[in-house]
């Protein structure tokens, strides 16, 4: 349980070269520089109930440690995965639907703030978020 909470992302470190890498034009990764993402997470065993809200749209998604899930992200691109919990960390592994590639990211807390963290061809980025 230690992700629940409302949790505002302070700054990204890499984030728009990973966009870039991801396919996300320059417009939308201009725009997502500036998205005021919050995400609320209520944690019940293995149950996740996630809100995100930002700038540009809100969502709520809700998954089971290790089952496999489909999800798309703000510019569009589906995914399909799942989330493990491993030790303190929260680590997801989602593949593209439009061309097969891996996504990974993890969230993890670091001195009180919540960091998640991208991994896609090669290309690794960091947002940070402090607890609302």
């Amino acid at each position: 349980m230690t992700f629940n909470g409302t949790w505002k992302v302070d700054r990204s470190e890499n984030y728009d070269k990973f966009m870039e890498q991801m396919g996300v034009n320059l417009m939308k990764r201009k725009l997502a520089e500036h998205d005021n993402l919050k995400i609320t997470i209520e944690q019940n065993g293995d149950k996740f109930h996630v809100k995100e809200s930002s700038t540009f749209r809100s969502k709520e998604i809700d998954f089971t440690l290790g089952v496999q899930f489909e999800y798309d992200l703000a510019d569009g691109t589906e995914l399909a995965g799942a989330w493990e919990m491993e030790g303190d960390m929260l680590k997801g592994k989602f593949t593209r639907k439009d061309n097969g590639k891996a996504l990974t990211t993890t969230r993890t807390l670091v001195g009180g703030e919540m960091v998640q963290s991208y991994s896609y061809e090669g290309v690794e980025a960091r947002r940070i978020f402090k607890k609302q």
